[in-house]
């Protein structure tokens, strides 16, 4: 975990610089592919996926170190060619739990808050799950474990597996030539993002194209089919915490509402999207029929309340690097406690973005776990010795921040939130 946060540390700063460098290209090119409150979210979204991760609250069933010393057919060391196999070999079982993600309505919760955006940019690329804590795909990896991949091979390999998917979340680039046949590309992607029926559940790669050819998921993006991004069904909230559970949430109500037992049973395993007969009629979805139809999400901030949203990421922001950069130093404990303070945090900004009242009590929890840190620190989680008199600083930050949110709610409140119209009713996913 101390190598995870240290190469995040670097990884971060590298990110914002390349969304900032995007926006500015955007400008230039006279292209819109950031709004204000989207970016925050998909921000905010990237820290609570990192809290989570060096909390440790990811579970193996069967871990890869397990499996490789149990199944291994040959004993291999590790040269260049093992390295290349061991990230094809991640790729390939990337295409396939991504591909279950899309396909099993009880997985899609683990993978919508990544398509909730309805934008499509380099930001959204940090909308990361929380609610994937159990790693349900460890049989994706037997080919690799029969083969003697060595698990410090895969340790090494999985992160920058993960960070060479970020760059293509871009609508600044165009179709790349003979790339086009090998790698997964921007234009690739954009499909897949889309919810353009022609583009539903299609290219479904992370790093190579040539899975999607070789499985049938394949669809190369069309002049004349612009794609729409987000989700068939909207989520209609900032919230990242909230996204991260919406499916589910849906799934439980189904559940529970239907008569049949063995639909309440079948549900969870069924084509992503299916509902029970007798639910779906009585209490339907509203879901975008025709993608060009879409409305997109638009809470309709003031000027003061977007300026405000842009300071609490950022501060958020700069109390996760704070966790990154002194992880090694921290007890498990410690850790344990900013996270969930940066998640009642996060959980409380991005509730005022929607001009939610629940903003108040989570300000009125933040606060109070604020101070109560700060007593059991002494101060700010050790910040205090880089930054003369950071915990106090903090304190008032937090205090600001609950009169701020009364005040913005207060004043809000006076406009109304944009409704989604609802364009047609049924399963969507």
């Amino acid at each position: 975990m101390e190598l995870y946060a240290k190469a995040l540390s670097f990884a971060i700063p590298f990110f914002l610089l390349l969304i900032i460098i995007e926006e500015f290209a955007a400008r230039k090119m006279k292209k819109q592919v950031n709004r204000g409150m989207d970016t925050i979210s998909s921000l905010s979204s990237g820290m609570t996926n990192t809290l989570k991760n060096l909390m440790g609250l990811s579970i193996a069933i069967v871990s890869y170190a397990w499996l490789v010393d149990k199944v291994a057919l040959f004993d291999i060391k590790s040269t260049f060619l093992v390295y290349v196999l061991a990230f094809i070999g991640i790729d390939f079982v990337g295409y396939w739990s991504h591909r279950f993600d899309h396909k099993v309505n009880a997985f899609w919760n683990r993978h919508i808050v990544h398509h909730s955006s309805e934008e499509f940019n380099l930001s959204c690329a940090l909308r990361q799950s929380i609610s994937a804590i159990i790693g349900i795909y460890f049989f994706l990896y037997i080919p690799m474990a029969f083969l003697g991949i060595p698990a410090e091979v895969v340790a090494i390999i999985a992160p920058i597996h993960l960070f060479a998917q970020f760059w293509y979340h871009t609508r600044l680039i165009d179709k790349m030539g003979f790339l086009e046949h090998i790698i997964v590309t921007p234009s690739h992607h954009r499909v897949h993002h889309a919810i353009n029926d022609i583009y539903l559940d299609k290219n479904l790669g992370q790093i190579f194209i040539f899975w999607d050819k070789i499985f049938g998921t394949f669809q190369e993006e069309r002049e004349e089919e612009p794609p729409v991004y987000g989700v068939k069904k909207p989520v209609n909230t900032w919230n990242p915490l909230i996204i991260n559970y919406v499916h589910f949430w849906a799934l439980i109500q189904d559940a529970w509402r239907t008569k049949s037992w063995w639909d309440k049973l079948r549900i969870w395993f069924m084509p992503t999207g299916w509902r029970p007969s007798d639910v779906a009629e009585r209490y339907p979805w509203a879901y975008w029929k025709n993608a060009f139809d879409q409305v997109k999400y638009d809470s309709k901030p003031s000027r003061q309340l977007l300026v405000w949203s842009w300071v609490q990421m950022i501060v958020a922001f700069g109390m996760v690097f704070h966790v990154l950069i002194s992880f090694v130093n921290f007890q498990y404990l410690e850790v344990m406690l900013y996270a969930v303070f940066m998640m009642v945090s996060i959980f409380a900004y991005t509730s005022l973005m929607d001009k939610s009242k629940i903003s108040i009590p989570a300000e009125v929890l933040r606060l109070t776990m604020g101070f109560g840190l700060f007593y059991w620190t002494g101060g700010w989680f050790g910040l205090d010795a880089l930054i003369p008199g950071a915990g106090y600083t903090v304190l008032a930050f937090l205090l600001l921040s609950f009169l701020m949110t009364v005040w913005l709610i207060q004043k809000e409140s006076k406009q109304s939130v944009k409704e989604v119209p609802a364009q047609s009713f049924a399963a969507g996913t």
